[in-house]
Formats: C-alpha cells, structure tokens, sequence
C-alpha cells in the first residue's frame, strides 16, 4: 500500500530531523516505527484495561493494619523494616 500525506514544512524538517538522528533509513521507516508504537501502545491499554477490571471482578481481602504488616513481611522478609 502506497500513502501519501501532505505534512507542513516544520514537520516535514522535523520527521527529516528524526531520520537523521533516530537511525530511520526512510520517511517510511520512520513512520512505520510510529505506527508499530501506536499499536503496541494500544495494545498495552487493552491489557492494562483487561487486567484492571478482572482485579476489580475478583474477590478481594479487606485492608487492616494487619494487611499491611503481613504484606511487609512477606516483601521484606522482616518485622522491622
């Protein structure tokens, strides 16, 4: 697939800018590296998303100082710290 944009001149100097200095071969390099961004990002929100509302669907523990005390415990190995 072929696309052409038309892009303003200070972002045309930019993205030739970024070519220079971000080690993209092409305009097309470096708008697919953008495009490979956005996508991995959206992905990551999905599973944030996903993993956020099964937390929210699962049973949960009620949150006492003695919560806390036996998180700490089991993180840091110690009473004291």
């Amino acid at each position: 697939m072929n696309v052409s944009i038309p892009i303003p001149q200070e972002l045309e100097t930019y993205v030739q800018v970024q070519i220079k200095s971000g080690g993209y071969n092409t305009v097309a390099d470096y708008f697919l590296a953008l495009l490979n961004q956005d996508r991995q990002k959206k992905e990551a929100q999905a599973r944030l998303t996903s993993l956020l509302q099964e937390g929210l669907n699962s049973s949960s523990e009620a949150v006492t100082p003695e919560y806390w005390q036996n998180l700490r415990l089991s993180v840091l190995g110690t009473e004291n710290q």
